[in-house]
């Protein structure tokens, strides 16, 4: 089979090509709207910046360069307090697409089954106890046993925004062939991570993110922040989330280095979009 050629995305077009003005309209309607379901401020746990605001920018990430369709049945991996799944629900089509939260954090998916599932019943969301040392230290599943409730080939589209960024390399590995197992061949999952090549490592162009003065451990692949705990944010050498991906039966087919390391891009983390091989892939 013919892999799709990688792309570093200069361009944020994938091979299908969305109608600009209608993402732009939906985007604002998503700001806008004012009776979208969205937490207390004190009660979001992860990730910086304007709850809706990074959650519509999210949205059009999801469809220019992961070309998410309204049909799509979407895995969302570390859902927490809905900040993906909100602005979803003005995306995803409610006869034909299904959306399926999980995360270790009880509250949030507490909140998110409170406040997204009875305006729209086909987003479900489901508690997953991982152990992970910051969201979830007493948790009973470890993150090298993962095992999510769902069937094979289940799923269209997975994300995982700042979840690498928050996990050790074995259980990276883990992650991505558990994904690679309920995707559907031709699925794609979508994945945000720091990698650490020399630019970033040496800050280069002098404009990194100040709070990212990654330094490796030990022989690699991984980079922590010291000062704090290592899970906070962590960075892996460059190749590794592209061989891990091959490795789990993907095909990267855009690779899109972010504005953290201090080049301009339209996104912060660094984003992969990888494709689901076929049996004969």
């Amino acid at each position: 089979m013919n892999q799709p050629a990688l792309r570093h995305a200069d361009s944020l077009q994938t091979a299908w090509q969305p109608n600009e003005d209608r993402i732009d309209g939906m985007l604002q309607t998503v700001l806008n709207n004012r009776f979208l379901p969205q937490p207390d401020s004190n009660s979001v746990f992860v990730g910086d910046g304007n709850y809706r605001a990074v959650g519509a920018e999210f949205l059009g990430h999801f469809i220019r360069m992961g070309g998410l369709q309204p049909e799509s049945n979407v895995l969302d991996i570390g859902s927490g307090i809905g900040r993906m799944a909100v602005p979803l629900t003005q995306y995803l089509d409610a006869d034909r697409a299904r959306y399926v939260g999980v995360d270790p954090v009880e509250g949030g998916v507490a909140w998110c089954r409170k406040s997204v599932t009875p305006a729209y019943p086909n987003f479900t969301f489901e508690h997953v106890d991982i152990a992970h040392e910051l969201y979830n230290p007493m948790g009973k599943i470890n993150g090298k046993a993962l095992k999510l409730p769902y069937p094979d080939r289940t799923f269209d589209f997975a994300i995982m925004t700042s979840i690498v960024t928050h996990l050790p390399p074995d259980e990276v590995l883990v992650y991505f062939s558990e994904i690679s197992r309920m995707l559907k061949p031709g699925g794609r999952l979508f994945v945000t991570a720091f990698l650490v090549d020399r630019v970033a490592a040496k800050n280069e162009n002098g404009r990194r993110d100040p709070r990212l003065g990654f330094n490796r451990s030990g022989d690699g692949p991984c980079w922590f922040v010291p000062g704090l705990p290592p899970l906070a944010a962590v960075g892996f050498d460059d190749g590794f989330l592209d061989r891990a991906l091959e490795r789990a039966g993907f095909s990267t087919i855009l690779k899109s280095l972010g504005h953290w390391r201090g080049q301009d891009a339209g996104h912060y983390q660094d984003v992969f979009v990888a494709e689901r091989r076929g049996a004969n892939g």
